[in-house]
């Protein structure tokens, strides 16, 4: 527990970092929420969304051919730094953006937006985007945000799960087969179980403030959320 707070008390002291793909930023998180001195990648349209928020972009990175000439114009004035990829190549321009981001801030926590809510395709690729070899190690920096969840990345051990002000329900998701998950302090509590294949553990409710599990292997994704207010 003393590893994991001084772990925390280092994060908490980098610069934010947030990464804006192209999805329609009517479903982003609030981006007035975040930190003055959070670092803002952009990620091909995201990076012109960005900049339509009166938000300054610390790099863009992608191929940008979601973009016009005009709109690259644009952005080319105002962006200082623009890693330009080609259309034809390995990585996605997600995928690309989040390797940069880790290089150059590599003890921040990385929050990704813009990256639910359009092709499912797309989203199931960033949501595995942490389990991938090169970011395991990072896993616990990284998350997902959109204006109904966030997802955090879990290793092996021990954790507390702090209430959302806004969020209402609690989801664990095995995105690989996990060994004695125990979930205490919510509505629906679990012990020691075993799942061989991946499983959406979906709806649990903070009863508390806090929420604690375990498990001893494997990978899973904790996300708070709440309902879509019409």
């Amino acid at each position: 527990m003393k590893e994991l707070k001084s772990y925390v008390k280092l994060l908490n002291n980098q610069p934010q970092v947030v990464i804006a793909a192209g999805s329609d930023p009517d479903l982003w998180p609030d981006i007035t929420a975040y930190p003055i001195d959070t670092k803002w990648i952009g990620v091909d349209r995201g990076t012109y969304y960005l900049w339509q928020k009166g938000i300054q972009p610390t790099l863009g990175v992608g191929d940008f051919d979601s973009l016009n000439k005009s709109e690259l114009s644009q952005l080319e004035q105002v962006v200082a730094n623009m890693h330009y990829a080609k259309p034809e190549k390995d990585d996605t321009d997600t995928q690309l953006a989040l390797a940069l981001a880790l290089e150059k801030y590599p003890t921040s926590r990385v929050q990704l937006i813009g990256t639910t809510g359009g092709r499912l395709d797309h989203f199931l690729s960033n949501l595995w985007l942490p389990l991938e070899p090169r970011f395991q190690p990072y896993l616990r920096q990284i998350s997902l945000a959109d204006k109904q969840n966030t997802i955090h990345y879990y290793q092996p051990g021990s954790y507390q799960v702090e209430k959302e002000r806004d969020k209402k329900y609690l989801g664990f998701i095995c995105l690989t087969p996990v060994e004695a998950l125990t979930i205490q302090d919510a509505k629906y509590t679990l012990n020691r179980y075993t799942a061989n294949y991946p499983i959406s553990f979906a709806s649990n409710e903070f009863v508390g403030e806090e929420v604690h599990f375990s498990f001893s292997s494997g990978i899973v994704a904790v996300i708070q959320s709440k309902d879509n207010k019409k």
